[in-house]
């Protein structure tokens, strides 16, 4: 198939990119974001700073890169457009939510919540990280509103779904909050939906999910 090399070249990319993060977070927590350098992270990782920066162009990014958000508008523009908003964000939020940390139903955190446990630490804790984090949140809400496929010539709709956008982000940043300060303990999934359940109601999301926060 003519599309197979690039396939293999985004795998590959993809791999480097979880490798070199992984080396960031381990010697970010053990060590300080401040007192680690970039430098570091390569001979961790075994390769040159040059190639980490193509991967990560700032040093902030080797925390806060995700696949978060192109799950979250790829789930958004799937569902029904006659839905009400909320409910399109609030389930999308949820699922990704579930499908990027992958904890089996009653069992604990698996090995990518503890890495996400890890990243959201360093966010709250670290200022420089705070600040472009709020960056993320803005690019979030844009790809949210594409996603909802909104008439882009109607300024009232558009701000309609940017407010719709930004609220259930809001709920979600509260979620992330409550998660790491319990230590990841409930399934990181359900604190989301059961935050936008708090806000908007039950018909927020399809579940408010299981455990303690449910």
């Amino acid at each position: 198939m003519p599309d197979q090399p690039s396939k293999l070249r985004a795998r590959r990319r993809a791999e480097t990119q979880r490798t070199v993060q992984a080396h960031a977070v381990r010697l970010f927590t053990e060590h300080g974001y401040d007192a680690t350098t970039v430098v570091d992270v390569a001979e961790a990782a075994g390769m040159s700073p040059m190639t980490v920066y193509r991967h990560f162009p700032t040093k902030e990014d080797l925390v806060l890169v995700d696949e978060y958000g192109a799950l979250v508008a790829e789930r958004i523009a799937a569902q029904p457009a006659a839905q009400p908003p909320i409910r399109r964000i609030g389930n999308a939020l949820v699922d990704s939510a579930a499908t990027l940390t992958g904890r089996d139903r009653g069992q604990g955190p698996s090995a990518s919540e503890e890495f996400l446990l890890a990243r959201l630490r360093l966010m709250i804790s670290t200022q420089a990280l705070r600040a472009r984090h709020l960056d993320n949140h803005y690019v979030l809400q844009q790809a949210i509103v594409d996603a909802l496929g909104c008439d882009t010539t109607d300024p009232d709709t558009v701000f309609r779904a940017q407010v719709a956008a930004s609220a259930c982000l809001a709920a979600m940043h509260t979620a992330l909050v409550r998660w790491v300060e319990d230590d990841g303990r409930t399934e990181l999934s359900a604190v989301i939906a059961k935050a936008l359940a708090a806000a908007f109601g039950e018909a927020a999301v399809d579940s408010v999910g299981t455990g303690p926060y449910a």
